[in-house]
């Protein structure tokens, strides 16, 4: 069998841990594959974890026991967070975004890749010690952001629909009210979407009154699920609202003046 340089062997361990996040990995898959003893395997990750720890490019965790190995945490350094939360705030304080009704115009940020690939890394950080079982979300432009979170922290994504699909099977709908139009409208799942009794994270665009997220939380408990946490991009303040859980935003929207100035900050530095 094949033997591989150290430098071989890195490149290829590193490849495999972030493509695979939050998924534990066994030395011994590693050894086999690479035709390299457990001890040498293990030097191999030290100096992956100490270079991916040095520049904030994630974390290789150590996981003891029978079943146990390494697996990656997707993680940005403080100073890049912010700085792509800034630049989100420039993107968004356009004047040109504002469209009737004094919404703001995000379908294009929530369709790029790029922006939505960090700020799938951010909120899955924030959420890494959660242990959700599940990653949840409704039928809109959010969703591309919840495949993200969902994928670096290894669990299903589950998506809410408006309109039940006869290829699903029985679903349960529940009605609710839109913190947005303030309208009765309605979301549900199929009865095989999720396990009882497992534990969901909401990711979102955007959080106005909250009616979407007191709608995910009712829905789940017909299913005995429950909602641990709430992660959007961007978070409204222009309106009060009493959420079931916390939640976590990374930008800060607070409206718009008398002069169409809007008014966008970094959440939790206005």
């Amino acid at each position: 069998m094949q033997k591989y340089s150290r430098n071989s062997r890195i490149s290829a361990i590193t490849k495999i841990l972030i493509e695979n996040p939050h998924k534990i990995m066994s030395l011994n898959y590693f050894s086999e594959m690479l035709n390299a003893a457990k001890s040498t395997i293990s030097e191999d990750i030290l100096v992956i974890r100490e270079v991916l720890e040095a520049m904030d490019m994630g974390r290789v965790e150590t996981i003891a026991g029978a079943t146990g190995g390494v697996r990656y945490l997707a993680r940005m350094g403080t100073a890049e967070e912010e700085a792509f939360a800034e630049k989100i705030c420039e993107t968004l304080r356009d004047r040109s975004r504002i469209v009737p009704g004094n919404f703001l115009y995000i379908t294009d940020i929530m369709l790029d890749p790029t922006i939505v690939h960090k700020a799938g890394i951010i909120l899955a950080s924030k959420f890494a010690k959660a242990k959700a079982d599940y990653i949840i979300t409704v039928e809109t432009k959010g969703i591309p952001l919840a495949y993200e979170v969902a994928r670096y922290l290894g669990v299903p994504l589950i998506v809410a629909r408006k309109n039940a699909k006869v290829t699903e099977g029985t679903s349960v709908t529940i009605n609710y009210v839109s913190g947005t139009t303030g309208r009765l409208g309605n979301m549900g799942l199929a009865k095989r979407t999720l396990k009882s009794s497992s534990k969901c994270l909401f990711i979102d665009d955007f959080l106005r009154a909250g009616g979407t997220v007191h709608g995910i939380s009712d829905l789940l408990q017909e299913f005995d699920s429950e909602l641990i946490g709430i992660g959007v991009l961007v978070d409204t303040k222009e309106v009060p609202k009493k959420m079931p859980t916390s939640y976590v935003s990374l930008v800060d929207y607070h409206g718009i003046d008398e002069e169409g100035n809007i008014t966008v900050t970094v959440s939790g530095k206005a």
